[in-house]
């Protein structure tokens, strides 16, 4: 009977209710359709048409020397780049265009298209982003950081070594997590530390310096820290995946190998940022004013708030462990094969890096039965956003190869052919670091600027890495405003810093970044691990020159 009454008070309802507004007046439709038409004149629907009508014009009337598939390749460039520049349409919406354009165009197939957007490299984003998540969901992170922050304070207080600390733990961290993952975690630790202070109308002028230098910390220790490894950014895996599709006989870069450049280059722009932030923002006297709000024991007692270590922090930090030694000792060097020659070089740091994972699905965490460490949940904050970046980005660097638009652009560029390497690294490293300011995603300027420095590399007869890896790290040093790149947003929203402590920083910062690059890319060819890929890459290349 009580469904039956529910029914028919429904019933009753809906027969009082209209399905359209009978009443509903004239003027307001009239009002409704002059809305509509405001609301497509808009500058962003402007945007959203330059994308088709550029690559129009260039399909029309741009004519190249050159197979007719590479004329589409470069309006389906333009399209696509339009609206990444522009951010007409959300970036992950636009990273998925290459897998109608390519068909539509006759550029790639429909498979080959969607084999770009699932490779190794993108199995190595998704399981180390469910590391990420694991670390996040039980606060390994934060009992990291005030470990290492304890450890580096000094009794009394020393306002740069307790900068140090921070520097380090964050530069750690972001090795193994990306950048925007690693600021989002850290940001509450350097915000706990600041909130020890006194309100900003109280703060003498050594503490405010001191609370801007902290959430300055987090800002930059954050980019420079995923420099070292393959995993800590977006940046990093654009890079190693452009050279496995621009030149696919070459051998893959590995995880060890790129570490044994990225991570020296990291530490030396690590100690420049802390000198540049200690110069600016650590007065003599700093550590007398600070010592009534800091000392050791604050720090202890959120320690101690934290507990004793849970079996699953220490199952986490245990599975952690384990995925950095497998990536390390898969194929160390040419002479001493790793344990990936087990399988016969089947295996790659993706591999790894999802097996890994999986066992998070599997080792329970022992606080409610039948709870792993890891849920299907949880994993709903995958960065998809950079998984289809990746893959656009991948599928415009196999298609400008297929497409012949390679050869255009290599002897469009015939005019470096004599350029010295010395005086085009900082010039690319310049550039590229100027242009990410302005692009709010560092991989998607990586992607635009990394396949054009590999021709410009073969157009200069020097090794493409030589101009790849220093111009794609470039893109990192996004320092000088708020706007260009996720992390600085965290920064930025916390009110404590401005624009003029971004420059202040920054400016310098990104010139140190600079030489240093262009400094230890040449030099650090010389270590075996890099100089043995370098040469047998140069071979292949040498090899296929003379053939084609």
């Amino acid at each position: 009977m009580v469904g039956e009454h529910g029914t028919m008070s429904l019933a009753s309802d809906d027969q009082k209710t209209p399905l359209l507004p009978v009443h509903e007046p004239m003027e307001g439709t009239r009002t409704s359709v002059s809305f509509s038409i405001k609301t497509i004149l808009t500058l962003e629907n402007l945007y959203v048409i330059l994308g088709p009508m550029l690559s129009l014009f260039i399909c029309l009337f741009v004519k190249l020397d050159a197979p007719p598939t590479s004329q589409k390749m470069l309006g389906v460039i333009a399209w696509v780049f339009a609206w990444w520049v522009t951010q007409a349409v959300p970036l992950p919406v636009t990273s998925m265009c290459p897998l109608f354009l390519f068909p539509i165009f006759g550029i790639a197939s429909a498979d080959s298209v969607a084999h770009s957007y699932m490779d190794d490299v993108i199995t190595l984003v998704l399981g180390s982003f469910i590391l990420a998540l694991a670390v996040e969901r039980y606060n390994v992170h934060r009992r990291l950081a005030l470990n290492v922050t304890l450890l580096f304070c000094g009794d009394p207080v020393n306002p740069a070594l307790l900068l140090l600390g921070l520097c380090a733990t964050i530069f750690f961290v972001s090795m193994w997590l990306h950048n925007v993952a690693t600021a989002v975690m850290m940001m509450p630790v350097a915000t706990g530390i600041v909130q020890r202070l006194p309100p900003v109308h109280e703060q003498s002028e050594a503490v405010n310096k001191f609370c801007r230098a902290v959430i300055l910390t987090v800002v930059y220790a954050t980019p420079i820290g995923g420099i070292s490894t393959l995993t800590g950014t977006g940046v990093n895996l654009i890079i190693i995946g452009m050279w496995k599709s621009l030149f696919p006989e070459a051998k893959p870069i590995s995880f060890n190998t790129w570490f044994f450049y990225g991570f020296p280059v990291a530490v030396l722009i690590l100690i420049c940022f802390w000198c540049i932030i200690c110069l600016l923002y650590v007065p003599k006297g700093s550590g007398r004013a600070l010592s009534a709000y800091l000392d050791r024991s604050h720090l202890k007692r959120d320690l101690e708030a934290l507990g004793p270590m849970a079996f699953a922090e220490k199952m986490v930090l245990s599975v952690f462990g384990l995925l950095i030694i497998l990536w390390m000792t898969r194929r160390i060097t040419d002479d001493i094969p790793g344990w990936g020659s087990l399988f016969h070089g089947l295996v790659g740091d993706g591999s790894v890096s999802v097996m890994v994972a999986v066992l998070l699905f599997i080792i329970p965490n022992m606080k409610q039965e039948g709870e792993k460490l890891m849920s299907w949940n949880d994993c709903k904050k995958l960065p998809w956003n950079l998984i289809l970046l990746l893959g656009a980005g991948f599928a415009i660097a196999d298609g400008v190869q297929s497409s012949g638009l390679a050869d255009v652009l290599s002897r469009a560029l015939d005019f470096l052919e004599d350029a010295p390497y010395l005086a085009i690294v900082p010039a690319v490293s310049l550039i590229c670091s100027i242009i990410t300011e302005f692009i709010t995603s560092n991989d998607a300027t990586a992607t635009l600027l990394v396949p054009l420095l590999y021709h410009i590399a073969r157009t200069m007869h020097v090794h493409p890495l030589l101009l790849m890896v220093p111009g794609g790290i470039a893109t990192e040093f996004a320092f000088w405003l708020p706007t260009s790149t996720p992390s600085n947003v965290v920064g930025f929203a916390t009110g404590h810093i401005e624009i003029k402590d971004m420059l202040k920083v920054g400016v310098p910062l990104k010139v140190a970044g600079i030489v240093v690059l262009s400094l230890l890319m040449p030099s650090l060819g010389d270590l075996p691990a890099i100089s043995v890929l370098l040469d047998k890459c140069f071979e292949k290349i040498n090899w296929v020159e003379k053939e084609f």
